[in-house]
């Protein structure tokens, strides 16, 4: 159990190791989580901290209910966009109207990321499911099909939860035990190895890696 941070993407770039090796990142940028409330088993029946990032605009203040007005209020804290409450073992090393910020990464080697796949829109089976099609030759009526997904025997009757043809992405997904390969605090932004779902500018958590890496993988990357 760690907390959920919140961040946005900003795109990929590419450095290099001291091997000369180039290492492909995504840079996400981390503007310092606030907690605005944190639980305790004895009130709340469970310890959590809630966190809010991303500043609400001067000109979007007004948008925010009174209930959410009335909840930065009582913290202490300007009205942010985004909430994310995260349940830990204890909650007791923290305070209300805290600021975290990415030097909370400092010590850790993996982190998983969780964000919503671009949208692709109604798309075939060779796409959405990686079908490897029909013979392309000009004598085939099945080029880019799903085939057969019936039967004239009982029940005589399409299956459901079959692949089919359909829309693709907008999903959440996560990515596990991803390299942190470089933080910079005053920029405030966390470089990561490889991709990271979502489009740019989009809200990504970030959290500690929740799976343990052997050491083979470890050496792999």
């Amino acid at each position: 159990m760690t907390l959920k941070f919140m961040g946005k993407k900003r795109g990929m770039t590419q450095l290099f190791d001291e091997s000369g090796s180039r290492v492909v990142c995504t840079v996400i940028s981390v503007e310092p989580n606030v907690i605005t409330q944190i639980k305790r088993k004895d009130r709340d029946g469970y310890e959590a901290v809630q966190l809010a990032a991303f500043k609400v605009k001067p000109s979007k203040k007004r948008n925010v209910s009174k209930p959410l007005q009335g909840h930065f209020a009582k913290a202490n804290v300007e009205p942010r966009n985004h909430i994310a409450e995260s349940r830990l073992a204890s909650a007791e090393e923290f305070q209300l109207g805290q600021e975290l910020g990415v030097a909370y990464f400092a010590e850790t080697p993996y982190v998983d990321v969780q964000g919503v796949s671009k949208g692709k829109g109604y798309q075939g089976v060779m796409k959405r499911h990686n079908f490897a099609g029909g013979p392309a030759s000009h004598g085939s009526g099945f080029h880019r099909h799903g085939g057969s997904t019936g039967m004239r025997s009982s029940p005589g009757r399409c299956l459901p939860g079959q692949k089919k043809a359909g829309r693709m992405g907008g999903e959440t997904v996560t990515t596990q035990n991803l390299r942190i390969v470089k933080i910079d605090e005053e920029k405030q932004a966390i470089l990561v190895e490889g991709a990271i779902p979502g489009a740019c500018g989009g809200l990504v958590y970030i959290t500690k890696a929740q799976k343990k890496i052997s050491q083979k993988s470890q050496k792999k990357k």
